[in-house]
């Protein structure tokens, strides 16, 4: 049932929780685990000209850090895990991803970097991937 589980990723440590999941889940179904990050465009496109190439570079930092600390954890615990570095708006991407990759679950927090009060909102990344996603959408509750 479960081949290819979509792990999206901001580098907060609450991915962790979501990470324990999709290992469960790619365990007892001999899954693969795709982790993404989105580099959200939007965080830079705000900025002074002066400094977008700067914050594009922490960003792009931020984001291989988090794919490596993801795939050397999934990896240690048998699975087969592939990672992508992607940039634009991440709700979109992650379900765009979830589509082009073939994703039969999606496994996310309910926060991350934007922190607890951001689930009462519709700004939520999560909130807005569960509405999007033709996927299946394993949330798990990180307050």
């Amino acid at each position: 049932m479960y081949e290819d589980i979509l792990l999206p990723t901001d580098g907060s440590s609450t991915t962790v929780q979501a990470l324990d999941h999709a290992l469960a889940i790619a365990d007892a179904h001999d899954a693969r685990i795709h982790v993404l990050y989105v580099q959200d465009k939007r965080r830079y496109m705000a900025a002074d000209a002066d400094t977008t190439d700067e914050i594009k570079q922490a960003i792009e930092m931020e984001g291989e850090r988090a794919l490596d600390d993801a795939q050397v954890r999934i990896e240690d615990e048998g699975v087969d895990c592939l990672t992508q570095l992607d940039e634009g708006i991440p709700d979109r991407r992650i379900v765009e991803y979830a589509d082009e990759a073939d994703i039969d679950v999606i496994v996310m927090g309910t926060h991350g970097k934007t922190g607890p009060e951001q689930i009462a909102t519709l700004g939520s990344t999560t909130e807005r991937v569960v509405k999007r996603a033709g996927t299946p959408v394993l949330v798990v509750d990180l307050s």
